[in-house]
């Protein structure tokens, strides 16, 4: 069992305009087998908290507590973190020229569990997995991200999520320009690597649309930097007939 404590997190950022802080006191719990969404609107914070889990130099935690398994993910470099089990699939995955995507996975792989995985049994894990998420096994040869619709770039990023075996996955805004069939051959993915591997999900979203398909277990409101509510599902049904005006104007 995994465990991921986010405890009185406090996160500021540098602007132009100054140091302005963002998460403004945030508290969170999320174990093995859980699925957590994150809801609120623009500006609340959402992305601010994945980048910080995942540790973006970007942001300063100025109070609080990461902890994964009791251990401080504060005091981990960004590569720790992954190695420890935290996966991040990012809103915008960035391009990568020069590094095939081949070489990518079977590297982060590498890192990640120490020493190299088996060739065949590699080879057939990946080609596997490319197969459910509907993947051309000609993107393994391609440069990361380099030329990839945003379709492709969600699918490659959950093709990480299924080879990589993380304890905890944060998936930020994964639904962000995916047309409806994209939306459900990447939910499926991210389901039946839940399913295999029990990771804790959380998964940020401004709709309920691949909550349809990712049934959460516990939905959070986020609001100027806080988490206003929190509740099971049918949160997000109210919040899809609501919106989030109530608690803006509260």
């Amino acid at each position: 069992m995994a465990k991921l404590e986010i405890k009185n997190l406090h996160v500021t950022v540098d602007t132009e305009q100054g140091t302005k802080e963002i998460l403004k006191g945030v508290d969170l719990v999320i174990n093995s087998g859980e699925s957590h969404a994150i809801m609120g609107p623009n500006g609340s914070g959402k992305s601010t908290l994945a980048y910080t889990i995942a540790g973006h130099p970007k942001y300063t935690v100025t109070k609080g507590e990461i902890l994964l398994d009791g251990e401080d993910v504060l005091e981990m470099s960004v590569d720790e973190r992954a190695r420890a089990g935290l996966f991040l699939a990012m809103q915008y995955p960035v391009e990568i020229p020069g590094v095939s995507v081949s070489n990518f996975l079977r590297t982060a792989k590498t890192a990640i569990e120490g020493e190299a995985p088996a060739l065949r049994t590699w080879i057939k894990d990946v080609k596997g997995a490319m197969d459910n998420l509907k993947m051309d096994s000609s993107f393994t040869e391609r440069n990361v991200n380099e030329g990839f619709s945003g379709g492709e770039k969600k699918r490659h990023e959950i093709l990480q999520l299924e080879l990589l075996k993380p304890k905890i996955a944060v998936l930020d805004e994964t639904d962000s320009g995916l047309d409806v069939d994209a939306l459900k051959i990447v939910s499926e993915g991210v389901n039946r690597a839940k399913q295999e591997n029990d990771f804790g999900l959380l998964l940020i979203t401004h709709y309920t649309r691949i909550l349809k398909y990712i049934k959460p277990d516990y939905v959070h409101v986020f609001v100027a930097g806080k988490v206003a509510e929190q509740g099971g599902p049918e949160l997000a049904d109210r919040l899809e007939a609501e919106g989030y005006d109530r608690y803006v104007q509260a």
